[in-house]
């Protein structure tokens, strides 16, 4: 029998009622609520719409999937000697080893960084002292940048792969069912790692190679094509194909293909600053007079503003979540934002970004692959600078810096490291690109529709600017190598091809298949 489906809005206080929900599919169907043995929730979404709230459901009459037909085919006992190196243990690198293993091909993942575990005492250091870890950081580690990041699942790359499948494997190594079924799916901060970790270990049990403190120093090439992957400890690992799943901060990677002579390109990407409310002042904005049924989650919120052509817009809102140092070099500063599972922080932050593009740099004299970088270290450079060193974060409130005056207080904040008062148009506009001009015009906007959004209880942080990657590595259309080395693939977001978990996930599946089609 085909899956049968409808869809219902329920109210606030029915939604998580079994014979609420139960009874109103009974009026919909004219079934008896007696006869309807398998109902459950496919889909939920939260609609917070043209003054009311409701909770829209696709609900399904049909058996659930158990867990244990989930992401098939699974890995399996994979077969000679590792062919392919990936190098990264974020989402792309781990999903194309998954995809490989699904066919048996072995492979070996290289991770710069730590295992979870003690990947989080690194964190601590960074928190509580200011103090980095160039291989371990909120970027570097296994699980890559999202781990400890907050774990959105919400893509609209869905022509991209399947992103069900992406889902299912999740699922599958213990992140909570729920993922499936909500529209926005978010593992949080405090479970992803687990999750990571039982991936990886299914994986290792099928006889993927995982190694850790791992760091590559060297493509080697012969006559056009990858040969071997030489590491730090001066191990040399040969393969047919290389997988560079890097992430959006490994510089010294970028700085590597250019040494050899790879072409890279670069690319635009967003800049801007982290925006921190109390998560009570955004709930009552988006749910008016029911902010406080309990019901509810924390709410959360999408802006999108054009300001001389260049897009404004929220980033990776985090609503009941925290602000992070996520800095890769004790050079600068970089913040993000991160929730738990139960997003139950009394504050919500999203980035607040401004869109770069190439001609933007070239006017401040930002030329050449490294454009966008060098825009990046140099803000990341002030913004150490303002804040005084210990990763404190230079911070205004949005009021005084949409009207250009110095804050002379600052509100509370999540985030641990603390935050000093700074002129944060200085620190914006350090790389000669005009961002601050173009983000006071969009707080402006905003909060015309959004009464509050940049008041005096909003604050400012600086900066965001790990938003993507600042180059592309090129790549064929249709065999996923790069245009002038064969056995080279770039993937995910630090090659510029993916924006967050699944959609990194889903490149990594595809330069998997990519690499099958070529080898089988």
């Amino acid at each position: 029998m085909s899956a049968r489906t409808l869809e219902l809005e329920l109210g606030l206080d029915d939604a998580d009622e079994p014979a609420a929900l139960r009874a109103a599919v009974a009026r919909a169907t004219r079934m008896r609520p007696e006869d309807l043995q398998h109902l459950h929730v496919v889909r939920r979404s939260l609609d917070a719409r043209r003054g009311r709230v409701r909770f829209h459901l696709v609900v399904s009459l049909d058996p659930p999937r158990p867990l244990d037909a989930l992401a098939r085919p699974w890995p399996q006992a994979v077969r000679g000697p590792a062919r392919v190196i990936v190098v990264g243990d974020g989402p792309a690198g781990m999903f194309c080893a998954w995809e490989l293993a699904r066919a048996g091909v072995a492979s070996v993942v290289l991770e710069r960084g730590k295992h979870v575990q003690p990947r989080r005492v690194d964190l601590r250091g960074l928190n509580r002292l200011g103090v980095v870890d160039p291989d371990s950081n909120y970027c570097f580690g296994e699980g890559g940048a999202g781990t400890y990041s907050d774990g959105k699942l919400y893509t609209r790359a869905t022509k991209r792969g399947d992103v069900r499948d992406v889902l299912e494997v999740l699922t599958l190594c213990g992140a909570p069912p729920d993922i499936m079924v909500d529209a926005r799916p978010h593992i949080g901060s405090n479970l992803l790692p687990k999750v990571v970790t039982t991936l990886r270990e299914r994986l290792h049990a099928c006889g993927v190679g995982f190694r850790f403190g791992a760091r590559l120093v060297d493509v080697v090439m012969h006559q056009g094509a990858v040969r071997a992957a030489r590491l730090a400890d001066g191990d040399e690992l040969p393969c047919e194909a290389l997988v560079l799943a890097t992430g959006h901060s490994a510089r010294d990677v970028y700085r590597l293909l250019r040494a050899r002579g790879v072409r890279i390109d670069a690319k635009g990407l967003a800049i801007g600053v982290r925006i921190e409310h109390p998560q009570a002042f955004i709930n009552r904005l988006q749910y008016g007079a029911v902010a406080d049924h309990p019901r509810l989650p924390n709410a959360a919120y999408r802006v999108v503003e054009q300001v001389d052509g260049r897009g404004v817009f929220s980033f990776c809102m985090c609503p009941g979540g925290f602000i992070v140092p996520a800095a890769t070099e004790a050079s600068g500063l970089v913040v993000n934002g991160m929730s738990l599972k139960r997003r139950d922080s009394p504050f919500a932050n999203s980035g607040l970004v401004v869109a770069i593009e190439l001609d933007d740099a070239a006017a401040a004299g930002h030329t050449g692959p490294f454009a966008l970088l060098e825009v990046q270290r140099a803000i990341e450079e002030r913004a150490l600078a303002a804040g005084g060193g210990a990763l404190r974060a230079p911070a205004a409130r949005a009021h005084d810096f949409v009207l250009g005056h110095a804050s002379s207080s600052l509100p509370g904040t999540s985030y641990q490291p603390g935050v000093a008062m700074a002129d944060l148009a200085a620190v914006l506009d350090a790389s000669g690109v005009p961002i601050a001009e173009r983000l006071r015009r969009a707080l402006v906007a905003i909060d015309r529709r959004m009464p509050g959004y940049a008041g005096a209880d909003a604050l400012l942080l600086g900066v965001e600017t790990r938003t993507s990657a600042p180059v592309r590595v090129p790549r064929d259309a249709h065999t996923l190598e790069h245009p002038d080395i064969r056995g080279l693939y770039p993937a995910g977001e630090g090659a510029g091809y993916a924006g967050g978990i699944v959609s990194a996930a889903l490149d990594g599946q595809r330069v998997a298949r990519a690499i099958l089609s070529r080898t089988r």
